[in-house]
């Protein structure tokens, strides 16, 4: 299992991936924490014999800790859909999402206790030593888990992230130059931006 295609980590429920998996060539891991995300995204994709699924949230540390998310009946009452994908070890940064239209409160957040693992250990899991393309979307944690990847460890080829939140809540800050730096470490380079995320490819 040296090679893989794609790992997602926040996979949501795979509405948005059906590209990706269907393009990708290798083995697939995709991480999702929230339950009722987690078993949509295992229904979508249920016909490919390919992908492994982890119920699980990547950290700094293998633990057990508190993971808070919008509830699926608050989802709902929002008549907001991508409320479903807001999921954090903050619960304030799902209530900072509270504007004049996404009328949240904490009776709409619910709390776990959630398996974590470290991605180094899900590499060694999964014996991973080149993987094609790496896609992050953890509400500002991504910066985290970028940093915590031992590059020597696995050769990774192209690498997305979600940027809007780096910096906390709708905020980039100084996160997203400071996070480029640290991949031009690596060999890598933006090759694209949009409102939401950035793409990496390394040379």
């Amino acid at each position: 299992m040296s090679q893989f295609g794609l790992i997602v980590v926040g996979a949501h429920h795979g509405f948005w991936l059906e590209n990706e998996v269907n393009k990708s060539k290798g083995n697939i891991i995709l991480i999702e924490p929230v339950k009722y995300n987690f078993d949509q995204l295992k229904e979508r994709f249920s016909n490919k014999n390919n992908i492994y699924f982890e119920n699980i949230a990547i950290s700094k540390t293998n633990e057990i800790k508190p993971f808070y998310f919008v509830k699926g009946s608050s989802v709902s009452k929002l008549k907001k859909h991508w409320a479903s994908g807001i999921g954090s070890f903050s619960k304030e940064h799902i209530l900072n999402h509270r504007t004049k239209r996404f009328l949240i409160t904490a009776d709409d957040i619910d709390e776990i206790s959630l398996s974590t693992i470290k991605f180094n250990d899900l590499i060694d899991k999964y014996k991973i030593k080149k993987l094609d393309k790496l896609i992050i979307d953890t509400e500002g944690y991504d910066d985290e888990i970028i940093r915590s990847i031992d590059f020597n460890k696995v050769e990774i080829s192209e690498i997305q992230l979600e940027k809007k939140h780096l910096g906390g809540t709708f905020e980039e800050g100084n996160e997203e130059k400071n996070l480029i730096s640290f991949l031009s470490k690596f060999n890598f380079e933006v090759v694209n931006k949009d409102i939401e995320n950035i793409f990496f490819k390394k040379n």
